[in-house]
């Protein structure tokens, strides 16, 4: 069992930037895909931007394609998105998921483990 963790969240102006953290516990997490969700009032979830095991590969929504990166650090099982020139419709709450098979795609099926979000909220 995966047990993921969410934090760096927060309210900030147009322009600026956060990064969020996800760090996982139970189980090392270096075998996992790892992506992040967000889901805005009154919409879907949709992916924001995805991993896979080793951090060779990874994917970003055109929406945020330039603006945010996904990294992580298996010694620390941990996983980030920085976020920068943030805008209003990134306003959401920000979700990170691990996929055991690896492979970091944006299907919302392959993600096995969820974490408990973390809010965004862009001012503008």
């Amino acid at each position: 069992q995966v047990h993921l963790v969410e934090s760096g969240g927060g309210l900030v102006q147009a322009g600026g930037s956060l990064r969020l953290s996800c760090t996982a516990s139970g189980r090392t997490i270096n075998t996992h895909g790892m992506g992040w969700f967000r889901q805005a009032p009154g919409k879907g979830r949709e992916c924001v931007a995805a991993i896979n095991w080793s951090g060779g590969t990874t994917f970003y929504a055109d929406s945020v394609k330039g603006r945010f990166t996904i990294s992580r650090d298996n010694a620390k099982n941990t996983v980030y998105l920085q976020m920068n020139s943030l805008k209003p419709e990134d306003t959401a709450a920000y979700y990170c998921a691990a996929d055991p098979q690896g492979w970091g795609t944006c299907a919302q099926v392959a993600y096995d483990y969820w974490g408990q979000g973390t809010q965004v909220t862009v001012s503008s």
